[in-house]
C-alpha cells in the first residue's frame, strides 16, 4: 500500500473531514479524494461514508485505522533509525505542549535549542497536555512536554522537568476572603459552598483537584470550564468564581487564598514512545530539558 494514500485516510480520520485532511497535509481536497478512492480500490472496500457534509469511517474504515497507523509508525520508526547514523542533529522535530508551558516555561528552552540546531525544523503543536500525552503515544509526535498524569500509564516513559505549584485564586472581593479563621486560612469545605472555574474534567489538573475534595467526600461547583489557564485568570478576576491555578500566574489581578488542607503541586514534563527510535533533533531536545531540572 502507498504510504501516501495511507497518510491521507488516516488524516481524513482524524480530522473527519477531507477538506480539512487536505489542508493539514498542505494538499488540495481532490488530491485528497483520489488517494482514498485508490486506497478503496485497492483494498475493494468503502472506507468513508459520506453523509452531507458528515464523514464516518465505515467498518472496514474501522478495521483499517489502526493497521494503517501502524504501519506509518514503522516507517517514520525506520527513517529515523537510519537518519540518526549520520550523528547530524536535523530535520524535522514534532513535539506537542500546552499554552501554559509553551509561554511560561520554554521560551529559554526554545531559544537555546535553536541557536545550537539551526538545522532542525521545530514543528510545535500547542494542544491541551491530554492530547499531547495521546498524540505520542499513538506515534504521531516524538515528544510531548505536558503536564503528566497522576498515574502514569506503563506504554509511555516520562521524566518530570519542573515542580509546578498550584493556588487558589480569587478577585480582591471575593466573599471566601471572609470567611478567613484567625490564621488567615478557609478550609476546602468553605471552597465547596462557592462556585468554582476549573479546567474541564479530562485533564491531568482537574483530577488532582477533584481527588482533594474526594478526601474530604465534597464535591466541586464547577460553573464555568475552559483549558485555557490565562482565561480561568481573567474570569477569577472579574469575581466569576475562585479557581485552582499555578503559583506562578499569581500577579496584582487576583489574590491567592490560602486553604488550610491545600498543598497540591503538578509535575510538568517530557513524555516519549519506549518502543520510538528517538531522532537525533529529539535526542538533543530531551539532553536541554533534563538539564533544565538538573
Amino acid at each position: 500500500m502507498d504510504p501516501q494514500n495511507l497518510k491521507a485516510f488516516v488524516s481524513v480520520a482524524e480530522k473527519k473531514s477531507f477538506s480539512e485532511a487536505a489542508e493539514a497535509l498542505n494538499l488540495t481536497q481532490p488530491a485528497i479524494s483520489k488517494r482514498i478512492a485508490a486506497l478503496e480500490d485497492q483494498l475493494h472496500n468503502q472506507l468513508f461514508d459520506r453523509i452531507g457534509r458528515q464523514v464516518y469511517l465505515t467498518e472496514a474504515g474501522k478495521a483499517l485505522l489502526p493497521r494503517a497507523e501502524k504501519i506509518l509508525f514503522e516507517i517514520d520508526d525506520t527513517q529515523r533509525a537510519l537518519s540518526n547514523l549520520s550523528g547530524k542533529v536535523e530535520g524535522k522535530l514534532t513535539m506537542g505542549t500546552s499554552h501554559h508551558i509553551g509561554l511560561h516555561r520554554l521560551p529559554p528552552i526554545l531559544r537555546q535549542y535553536s541557536l545550537r540546531y539551526p538545522d532542525v525544523q521545530l514543528d510545535m503543536k500547542f494542544i491541551d497536555s491530554e492530547q499531547a500525552f495521546d498524540a505520542v503515544v499513538q506515534g504521531r509526535m516524538e515528544l510531548g512536554i505536558v503536564t503528566l498524569p497522576p498515574n502514569i500509564p506503563d506504554n509511555v516513559h516520562t521524566q518530570e522537568i519542573w515542580q509546578d505549584p498550584l493556588t487558589v485564586l480569587v478577585d480582591s472581593s471575593h466573599p471566601l476572603k471572609d470567611r478567613a479563621n484567625q490564621d488567615g486560612t478557609v478550609s476546602v469545605a468553605d471552597l465547596a459552598e462557592f462556585p468554582s472555574i476549573l479546567p474541564s474534567q479530562n485533564t491531568f489538573t482537574r483530577r488532582i483537584v477533584e481527588a482533594l475534595f474526594k478526601d474530604y467526600g465534597l464535591d466541586i461547583e464547577v460553573t464555568i470550564s475552559t483549558n485555557y489557564l490565562e482565561t480561568i485568570k481573567m474570569m477569577v478576576s472579574i469575581g466569576l468564581g475562585w479557581s485552582v491555578l499555578p503559583a506562578s500566574m499569581l500577579d496584582e489581578s487576583v489574590s491567592e487564598l490560602a486553604v488550610k488542607e491545600f498543598n497540591l503541586s503538578r509535575k510538568l514534563g517530557v513524555v516519549f514512545h519506549p518502543n520510538h527510535s528517538l531522532s537525533n533533533a529529539a535526542k538533543a531536545m530531551l539532553d536541554l530539558l533534563i538539564a533544565e531540572s538538573a
